[in-house]
């Protein structure tokens, strides 16, 4: 699908005629092979294609060809899910027209277009509207951030907080070591969408001031800039966090495995005295002179009953049970 945006005052404007030269945004959304060739034809640039998107080199998502520059940034959506997902988009920047390729709908994008319709946003100019639409990516990365803390948040309380005697305990710490995986996971995918936002920043910092124009923009892109790094210090913090709580419950469910351990040897310590009584008079020798006592039934029992008791006590006064 190809859409195109001109500018009308301060408002962005889509317009219906495709191509046309009053276009300052083209966005490409799952582009079909004719609208590839359109763009590339009309604008005499190369689009390019999804699977050059996806590589990781540098050098194949920041580069420059033909006096149009070219950046691929990594960007976590969908937020609200319970795993984000992540994707690619491109950036073409001509001298005077923005051409953005992604096979995703990252709600940024409906976000910005929305504040932009209204004139909320300055995008006089294609460099203004990249650092628009950079600023609303970072908006929502810093959306999920504060969505994957408040459930490490959550995590830590159902740790630290829950009773140890619950009957559930051992099962709640199972879910608690799935959410713990799951949140390391999507911290992972906001650190690498934040060090790929901070790698295309600056380099669109550098080629904005090449150009020695648009002031404006290159001031919005330091200040998204550092509001990148201010995230990627934050995702350190919960990469620590979460390392710390993963040890923690590690720790938890080995404790509660050494417990049904300690259990088992302590029945069968205790149970071994009785149980050597209960075989010696329970074997069919003919010789035997406590079998003909007529206590000597009884006397067994308590024997049994004893030894089995005394380790239990010794065990309670020591401390281990």
């Amino acid at each position: 699908m190809l859409k195109s945006y001109s500018i009308q005052g301060s408002c962005l404007v889509q317009d219906d005629t495709g191509v046309g030269p009053e276009a300052v945004w083209i966005d490409l959304v799952e582009p079909t092979d004719e609208e590839d060739a359109l763009v590339e034809r009309t604008l005499g640039i190369s689009i390019p294609t999804r699977a050059e998107a996806r590589e990781i080199e540098a050098s194949s998502r920041l580069y420059r060809e033909n006096g149009v520059h070219y950046m691929t940034v990594f960007v976590v959506y969908n937020i609200e899910a319970e795993v984000p997902d992540g994707a690619t988009i491109t950036f073409v920047l001509t001298p005077d027209r923005l051409v953005t390729i992604r096979y995703h709908e990252p709600k940024a994008f409906p976000i910005f277009t929305q504040r932009a319709t209204k004139g909320e946003v300055d995008c006089t100019s294609a460099p203004l509207l990249l650092a628009g639409i950079l600023e609303t990516i970072v908006e929502r990365a810093a959306d999920a951030i504060e969505r994957s803390q408040d459930e490490i948040e959550r995590i830590a309380r159902g740790i630290f907080g829950a009773r140890k005697d619950s009957r559930n305990y051992a099962r709640r710490l199972d879910v608690v070591l799935r959410g713990i995986g799951r949140q390391g996971d999507i911290t992972a995918r906001l650190e690498e969408g934040a060090f790929s936002l901070d790698r295309m920043l600056a380099y669109l910092t550098t080629v904005l001031k090449e150009r020695g124009s648009a002031s404006a923009a290159l001031a919005r892109i330091d200040v998204a800039r550092g509001d990148v790094r201010s995230l990627a210090e934050q995702m350190r913090f919960l990469t620590t966090r979460t390392n710390f709580l993963l040890d923690a419950t590690l720790g938890a469910i080995s404790i509660e495995q050494n417990k049904a351990m300690k259990v088992f040897s302590l029945l069968a310590v205790t149970l071994m005295p009785p149980t050597l009584v209960g075989a010696i008079y329970g074997m069919n020798f003919k010789h035997m002179p406590e079998l003909e006592w007529i206590s000597g039934y009884p006397l067994a029992l308590v024997v049994m009953l004893l030894s089995g008791l005394l380790p239990y006590l010794f065990f309670r006064w020591r401390g281990w049970i």
